[in-house]
């Protein structure tokens, strides 16, 4: 008989076989290479067509327009030594005097002190959420910038019914020409939110002009030269439907004499290896490849980064003011996408919005009974609006109130589109407009390489961008 061994004294038995711990160093392990959690889909990266710029500048050339605005002028906040975009304290709000050269009539003003005594006249006007700023048919008497909060622009239909024709918020303003010209408010502004206003009088502007020479000098060239009665591209003159003998009229087009230039941006980083790590763990896998790659991976996630938010030639800071439209309720729904997609109506390539965006999007979709199709991206099955592909960025910001922006834009130079701008052919070139160059091993036996991309990004008309600020997120 066979005996069974058993625990002697609360003992346990006797192993009978090789344990798995002690097996493993015995086997080879299947690994992973190097995994990264900030790589994302980067789809901005993949969407914009992107075109060699040799000599390391871009020009966009453009039929002349007539100068304007930008719609907005910067708040500064006193508050220590900082300026802030939003009010944070008590601190009293003031209007730039420089960045009053927005306006139109005060371009290229360069009275530093007619700017500053102009600057001086604003005054603080607070209003509760439901309050009436201006009315419709009464005298434009004041200038207003919003310095905090946000304002509706109401206006009767054609049919009698009040409708929502504008919203403003921080840093914009309505209306400039009344300063200069009798008019009264062709809209109702009210508070939708509180809202803290910078108001200037149009009789202390009147004033002024009276006090300071040079500012009533450049109003008066200004208001001569009939700028103010013209809007967009200088006119190519026409004549169409006639018959018989007319006198044709003489034209030319004429071009923007100072054209913007981009200039290509570069992110760079010098990546350093020990010689005896490359040397004796380079199996299975290649650690000077290994480390190169998850550099570069970072290195593209800056540049998507830049191309949204560089204040020089991010999409987010390079929209036309008459781009740029405010979601109406907070949450973004489908009447603030159909607005965005109006702004590039002339053939919309993409919108790009932060994930928790589109996931705000996709609720009040529902709400609505209304459930978008997807739409096929390099075998990507995307959610879309209206056929456009609506795809995840999430280098767009959130602000500490939850509020974001969504991008949409018409693509590539032929649809005089945005593109991206890069240099193929640089020496050491990794990848296009990447290059890796070995610079050498130093006295502590360390390899080292300069990682560096060029990029950038171009409107090369207003209207091929437009962006949906405050996008209420939710949680």
């Amino acid at each position: 008989m066979t005996e069974t061994l058993r625990p002697v004294g609360g003992e346990a038995a006797a192993q009978q076989s090789l344990t798995t711990e002690a097996a493993r160093n015995l086997a080879t392990t299947t690994k992973s290479v190097p995994q990264m959690q900030e790589i994302t889909s980067r789809w901005l990266l993949r969407v914009l067509p992107w075109t060699h710029v040799g000599g390391g500048t871009y020009r966009v050339n453009q039929r002349r327009s007539y100068v304007v605005g930008d719609g907005r002028i910067a708040i500064d906040y006193v508050v220590g030594d900082g300026r802030i975009a939003v009010d944070r304290g008590d601190a009293q709000p003031r209007v730039v005097a420089g960045d009053l050269r927005e306006l139109s009539f005060l371009r290229d003003f360069d009275d530093e002190e007619a700017l500053t005594a102009l600057a001086g006249l604003f005054r603080q006007e607070d209003y509760a959420a439901g309050d009436t700023l201006v009315e419709w048919g009464h005298a434009e008497d004041r200038f207003l910038v919003i310095a905090h909060g946000r304002v509706e622009q109401f206006a009767e239909g054609h049919y009698g019914d009040e409708t929502v024709v504008g919203v403003v918020t921080d840093g914009e303003y309505f209306d400039q020409w009344g300063l200069l010209q009798e008019r009264i408010w062709d809209f109702t502004a009210k508070a939708a939110t509180a809202v803290t206003v910078l108001s200037l009088r149009r009789a202390d502007f009147q004033e002024l002009l009276e006090r300071a020479p040079s500012l009533r000098a450049h109003v008066e060239s200004f208001l001569a030269s009939g700028e103010h009665e013209q809007d967009g591209e200088v006119p190519i003159n026409l004549a169409a439907g006639h018959s018989g003998e007319v006198e044709l009229p003489e034209t030319f087009v004429d071009y923007e004499v100072s054209p913007r230039e981009y200039e290509l941006s570069v992110a760079q980083t010098v990546l350093k290896v020990h010689t005896r790590v490359a040397d004796l763990y380079n199996q299975p896998m290649d650690q000077v490849e290994q480390q190169l790659r998850l550099t570069i991976e970072a290195l593209r996630e800056r540049q998507e980064h830049e191309l949204v938010n560089n204040r020089e030639f991010g999409l987010l800071h390079n929209a036309d003011p008459r781009q740029r439209v405010h979601a109406r309720t907070g949450a973004p729904t489908p009447d603030d996408f159909d607005e965005l997609l109006s702004k590039v109506w002339k053939d919309p390539s993409v919108i790009l919005a932060h994930p928790k965006a589109i996931a705000a999007f996709g609720r009040e979709c529902s709400k609505r009974g209304i459930y978008p199709a997807n739409v096929d991206i390099g075998g990507h099955q995307v959610p879309s609006w209206r056929g456009i592909p609506v795809l995840p960025c999430a280098k767009i910001p959130i602000s500490d109130s939850r509020t974001t922006s969504v991008i949409a834009m018409r693509t590539g130079e032929d649809n005089q589109g945005v593109v991206g701008l890069h240099q193929t052919g640089l020496p050491d070139e990794y990848e296009p407009g990447l290059s890796v160059r070995f610079m050498g091993i130093n006295d502590k036996a360390i390899l080292s390489y300069l990682v560096t991309a060029y990029y950038s990004a171009a409107v090369l008309v207003p209207d091929a961008l437009a962006v949906l600020d405050d996008v209420q997120i939710g949680l």
